[in-house]
């Protein structure tokens, strides 16, 4: 896989180069709630620029249907990345047309450019060879050289993801060399004990990832809404917490096999519950209780690990040389619900060992919740990502950045 710096050796003064970024930000209208992924991507487009080339900036920005929508622009993220930058982003209000065509044209030595969400062409995430490949190929008429550097969309077979490099002289950027040397020291190279930390909703998100961390983790901690289905698979009642029913056959032969391989396999002692999901928007105070894992109430759901739960996994984390976390704790975006979150969090930098925050929600919930990112030693732009590789899966991104 030749890197940025193999490609920055080779010139690239007055060349056009595609970079392939994830700009998938969290909007609030047109604010940037969280701009992680820009600031994890923006050295790399620096380095380009500096060295004189025309950057062309491309991205998917959360799941429009293949059309034009204005709430998945990407022009508040061009916005931003400019005033990390330090000089004024081009925007195109399309990705393959006229706008796109004249900007990246306009474009001098050392200028940057963003073009339009890449999901408003339904060639970029088609599962038709042929739709897809006619995408990358008028992609590949904007550039003279392709740059992937969107970790968090490796994992996905599309246009931009996986054709367009087979079309162009290509490299891997520095955000995709720092995620993928990361995720070696989390298979290849373990520090023991290795202690992996899974939350959010969906067991099913997971299940992989279980799957294959059990011949791999010393410890596995489990919290989120995906919890109540390892609680349900135990015989607990778990009121109205999320279940997902048809996953208790694979949770039970689960815990089954971490009995019988010796992988501790930790779950909630004790959660907070309530008779209702609680308003985000409003953040109003709930109404909430404390209660026994294997006592939760009719009519009630859990939300968070409760107190004795994330002393419990503080202290399962103390000794740890090497750190996993994926998920969220419980409902963290609302103050009454973010304790058990944060008690992770907390143990994490308080850890002496190598701890790395899986993306998505977790990476969120460590800004949201004031967190220093440079306490932790790597927060992952790529939460999919990250699990699918820690899955042993070929991820295409990183399959078609191979020479």
């Amino acid at each position: 896989m030749k890197t940025i710096d193999e490609l920055l050796a080779e010139g690239v003064a007055g060349k056009r180069v595609f970079v392939r970024a994830d700009l998938n930000v969290p909007l609030d209208g047109t604010t940037i709630t969280d701009d992680g992924r820009i600031r994890a991507v923006q050295p790399t487009i620096a380095r380009l620029a500096e060295a004189g080339a025309r950057v062309i900036v491309a991205s998917h920005l959360g799941r429009p249907k293949g059309a034009p929508d204005p709430a998945f622009s990407l022009a508040p993220a061009a916005a931003r990345l400019g005033e990390l930058l330090g000089a004024e982003v081009a925007f195109a209000t399309d990705t393959v047309g006229d706008s796109a065509r004249a900007v990246v044209s306009e474009l001098a030595d050392g200028q940057v450019a963003v073009v339009e969400n890449l999901r408003f062409n339904a060639g970029e995430t088609s599962k038709d060879d042929a739709e897809r490949g006619a995408f990358a190929d008028q992609l590949a008429e904007l550039a003279d050289l392709y740059v992937g550097d969107g970790f968090g969309a490796v994992h996905r077979k599309h246009a931009s993801v996986f054709d367009l490099p087979a079309r162009l002289p290509h490299a891997a950027g520095g955000l995709i060399a720092t995620e993928v040397g990361v995720l070696r020291k989390l298979t290849d190279d373990v520090r023991r004990p290795y202690a992996v930390v899974l939350g959010g909703a969906k067991v099913s998100d997971k299940l992989g990832v279980i799957d294959h961390l059990l011949g791999k983790a010393d410890r596995i901690l489990i919290g989120g809404g995906m919890a109540y289905t390892f609680l349900r698979a135990k015989g607990y009642e778990i009121g109205t917490s999320l279940l997902q029913e048809d996953q208790i056959p694979a949770v039970q032969e689960y815990l089954k096999r971490a009995e019988e391989t010796g992988v501790e396999f930790v779950l909630p002692v004790d959660v907070s519950v309530a008779e209702e999901f609680p308003d985000l928007k409003t953040k109003a105070p709930a109404e909430s209780a404390v209660v026994a894992a294997d006592a939760i109430p009719a009519g009630r759901m859990g939300l968070d690990i409760g107190p004795e739960t994330g002393r419990l996994y503080a202290s399962k984390l103390a000794d740890a040389r090497t750190v996993f976390w994926n998920g969220p704790m419980g409902v963290f975006e609302h103050p009454d619900y973010a304790e058990g979150t944060r008690a992770v969090a907390q143990a994490l930098v308080d850890s002496t060992g190598f701890s790395v925050v899986g993306g998505g929600d977790s990476a969120a919930a460590v800004r949201t919740l004031g967190f220093d990112e440079k306490a932790f030693g790597h927060i992952s732009t790529g939460g999919g990502a990250s699990l699918e590789y820690l899955e042993g899966k070929t991820l295409p991104g990183l399959a078609a950045l191979e020479d």
